[in-house]
């Protein structure tokens, strides 16, 4: 089930007694419990009807005897089953017994005063299970992947329409290099930009600039962007500011040969037919960072980018034996990269 689904199905109090949230995306499990709660709980009887339980520090027995005890004050109780580990393959790391019959008998006829929730922020279950299958057929199912960056674009937009703002396709996309794929993290700096462009205001890659702190890889990958589009002085730039924050010179070093290194991994696997969202799950990358190095690589052939992987293993060599001074071993090696980009 959508998640648009299950807001249709909340707003029309078309309620299941049984529901499985599973996946690895945080926000979506912790904005979907919610959603649940707040569509079937009222104000007056949350506190009395909503228990949260960790399977690893609970029986699960003692959540469904809960489940099983009447409202009060209010027509519906609502069980949360945190880290429900039995659900995955996994051992537990924790000494707790569950009596996953009493979870199985309980399945087969759940109360329909209330509403449990099974909160497994995994990504997969063992689909082996009895127990497993069981609760797969008898619950409500949101699974929520990694998103894709359409997706994370989706959300990021429909954040920036309930502040009240608009935001720029390129304003996104630049608020994804910069922090990631974390979708909590990005709706929140969304709501701090809103904040700051006023009511009915628009985001601009120049706020997303101004505004969202970089860190260290998302400034390298920036670095590597002005090499590539010959902005070598604002590449320099980018260098001194991070020396000045007391960046080590052989940590920039290899942070810059591994966004080479990603660059020419993709351009061959590109080369091979391979889309973007295998190379992704072949790379353990995230989609954009692939499109990036993607288009980064138009600017090198294969040859040139495995001479300044040499180049750059050169460098790193002479900064960690003491043959040259660190800083100035690392400013030669980005002066080199603007003349090999110039002959490109």
């Amino acid at each position: 089930m959508s998640i648009k689904e299950l807001a249709q199905n909340l707003k029309h109090k078309s309620f299941s007694s049984l529901y499985l949230l599973y996946g690895k995306e945080k926000y979506i499990l912790d904005y979907t419990r919610q959603m649940i709660v707040q569509a079937t709980l009222d104000e007056d009887s949350a506190d009395f009807n909503k228990s949260t339980y960790d399977m690893e520090e609970t029986p699960i027995e003692t959540a469904l005897e809960d489940a099983e005890t009447l409202p009060f004050m209010g027509e519906y109780r609502v069980v949360i089953i945190q880290n429900p580990y039995f659900l995955t393959g996994s051992k537990a790391k924790v000494k707790v017994e569950h009596d996953l019959a009493r979870l199985e008998a309980y399945l087969n006829n759940p109360s329909s005063q209330s509403i449990v929730i099974v909160d497994a922020p995994y990504e997969k279950l063992d689909e082996r299970k009895k127990i497993v299958k069981l609760l797969k057929k008898q619950a409500e199912l949101v699974h929520t992947d990694k998103m894709n960056e359409k997706a994370l674009k989706d959300w990021i937009q429909h954040t920036a329409q309930q502040e009240n703002v608009t935001i720029t396709d390129e304003a996104a996309e630049r608020l994804i290099q910069l922090q990631g794929d974390d979708l909590g993290l990005l709706i929140n700096e969304v709501k701090k930009m809103a904040l700051y462009v006023g009511d009915a205001g628009q985001i601009e890659p120049s706020t997303v600039d101004e505004l969202i702190s970089r860190s260290l890889e998302n400034n390298v990958f920036t670095l590597v962007e002005h090499v590539v589009n010959r902005r070598i002085d604002q590449a320099f730039r980018i260098v001194y500011d991070l020396l000045k924050q007391n960046e080590e010179p052989i940590k920039l070093m290899a942070l810059l040969a591994r966004q080479f290194r990603i660059i020419l991994q993709v351009k061959q696997l590109r080369e091979q037919g391979f889309t973007e969202k295998k190379m992704a799950s072949t790379l353990s990358l995230h989609p954009y960072a692939v499109k990036i190095a993607s288009r980064q690589g138009n600017s090198f052939s294969d040859n040139e980018l495995k001479t300044i992987l040499i180049q750059a293993a050169d460098a790193d060599f002479k900064m960690k034996t003491g043959q040259m001074d660190k800083t100035l071993t690392l400013e030669l090696f980005i002066t080199e990269l603007g003349k090999q980009n110039e002959h490109a």
